[in-house]
């Protein structure tokens, strides 16, 4: 059939066609996903489209059905694994749909978040996801009515503004459960910032957790860090420093883990015979740290593809249902039986 195509020119929409049998208009509408044709039809379309190698101008058809089919994503840290395997389902989806994604980043600070997501909606994009940040619920609801969006790690919900959050509280606790279950006693908190909402769940899932077991809550073993390896490390030092009493440490999330377990390496604690370390994420790393990391397991790849399919169906006017799966506890050997 391609011979019927002159050599060396460039196949356009009237070649499908006349190669199909078909009309152009309705190559067309099968390329826009706006035509219900049969089985048969769209076979023969998709087989001559594959047949001639034919590329659809992604300009024109912007220009015709009013999308770009660009979507802007929001991280803080595009260095961080956190935000990298959310964006890997993020990115999964869409290439799946022939979205094309513009990443930006607001290194956790509310106003250049904003200033990011205006020149994101400058740029004619056709909705936005939002991964974690500071800005207020208030201005998320406000930019959503210039452009859909979804956001992770929020509460908030319109006809053009949903959210994709997991149950922290529930898994620290389970993290907690894990560690009073194996005899801890004394179980310092490596927390996150103030101002980071999830932190601050998981803090409540510690103290929640201590409550439930009748445990008292010491105050001086809980030391504040930042969600970085660093913090960590430096968590950890400080925790020495103050001779506290502890046989457990509970880290806000893998990357604190991370650090905190060099330090005690440095100091010769072992881990996890003199003290058990447990995480929070399961990053990818987790299983090839030394020894493997105990953590809780939150589905950020998930995370990612329902972010960008629940935004997909907003912008095509779809029903939306966010489903994720449960938070799980990963146990390696960063934790064993208090002797």
């Amino acid at each position: 059939m391609i011979d019927k195509v002159k050599i060396n020119s460039p196949v356009t929409l009237l070649d499908v066609a006349r190669i199909s049998g078909v009309s152009p208009s309705t190559v067309s509408r099968i390329l826009n996903s706006t035509a219900k044709v049969s089985d048969i039809k769209r076979q023969a379309v998709e087989a001559a489209i594959a047949e001639l190698k034919f590329e659809p101008n992604q300009l024109a058809q912007s220009l015709k059905s009013g999308k770009s089919m660009t979507i802007g994503i929001v991280v803080q840290d595009i260095a961080s694994p956190f935000f990298s395997e959310a964006l890997r389902g993020v990115d999964d989806v869409l290439n799946a749909q022939q979205y094309a994604s513009v990443i930006v980043s607001g290194h956790w600070n509310a106003q250049e978040e904003a200033d990011r997501i205006r020149l994101l909606i400058a740029r004619k994009i056709d909705g936005l996801i939002l991964l974690s940040g500071h800005i207020a619920d208030e201005d998320v609801v406000r930019f959503s009515e210039q452009r859909p969006i979804v956001a992770t790690g929020r509460n908030v919900s319109s006809n053009t503004v949903k959210s994709v959050k997991i149950d922290n509280e529930f898994g620290a606790i389970l993290a907690m459960r894990h560690l009073i279950e194996l005899g801890h006693r004394h179980i310092a908190f490596i927390a996150g910032p103030k101002n980071n909402p999830d932190a601050n769940e998981r803090l409540s899932g510690y103290c929640r957790a201590l409550e439930e077991a009748n445990l008292p809550f010491e105050e001086k073993l809980i030391i504040e860090g930042d969600l970085h390896e660093a913090s960590g490390l430096l968590a950890i030092n400080r925790l020495f420093e103050s001779q506290q009493k502890f046989s457990a440490v509970f880290a806000v999330n893998d990357q604190t883990a991370y650090g905190a377990r060099l330090s005690l390496y440095r100091k010769g604690v072992r881990v996890p015979d003199d003290i058990s370390v447990i995480g929070f994420d399961d990053l990818p790393n987790s299983l090839y740290t030394t020894p493997p990391l105990t953590t809780v397991r939150q589905p950020l790849y998930e995370m990612g593809q329902a972010a960008a399919t629940t935004l997909i169906n907003i912008i095509n006017g779809k029903p939306t249902d966010i489903t994720l799966p449960p938070l799980d506890l990963v146990v390696r050997e960063t934790t064993r039986r208090l002797r």
